[in-house]
């Protein structure tokens, strides 16, 4: 598939497209992983759901020419500052890795990635 860029910038009409195109990539797949390549919590997030034989769609954002609005965007998501990595699961917003491990041991993770179609078990 290939994406078309478009120049980050800080206007309001720049942070409605940013947030589009995260809604937009975040539905792309049944897993999706906003992360950095050299944050410790992305690979053990990235593992877990490797080790569960889910194959996420993982942006590295440091490798990424719309990291900045996308950050943003995250941002708005959360409320919060965008912490990495954030994951989405069948176009749904689960969370930084704080909400994924609660989810994943408190038992809700197994059937959300059934439900997105991400997991077959």
């Amino acid at each position: 598939m290939k994406m078309q860029y478009q120049s980050d910038s800080s206007n309001s009409s720049s942070s409605s497209e940013a947030l589009e195109r995260v809604v937009w990539l975040a539905s792309g797949s049944a897993v999706v992983i906003f992360s950095m390549s050299t944050c410790c919590m992305c690979h053990a997030v990235k593992r877990l759901f490797c080790g569960m034989g889910v194959s996420p769609t993982v942006y590295e954002l440091d490798h990424h020419p719309m990291a900045r609005g996308i950050q943003a965007a995250l941002s708005h998501l959360l409320g919060a500052a965008a912490a990495v990595p954030v994951v989405f699961v069948g176009g749904k917003l689960v969370g930084t890795m704080d909400s994924v491990m609660a989810a994943h041991i408190g038992g809700a993770l197994v059937p959300l990635l059934k439900e997105a179609g991400a997991l077959w078990l």
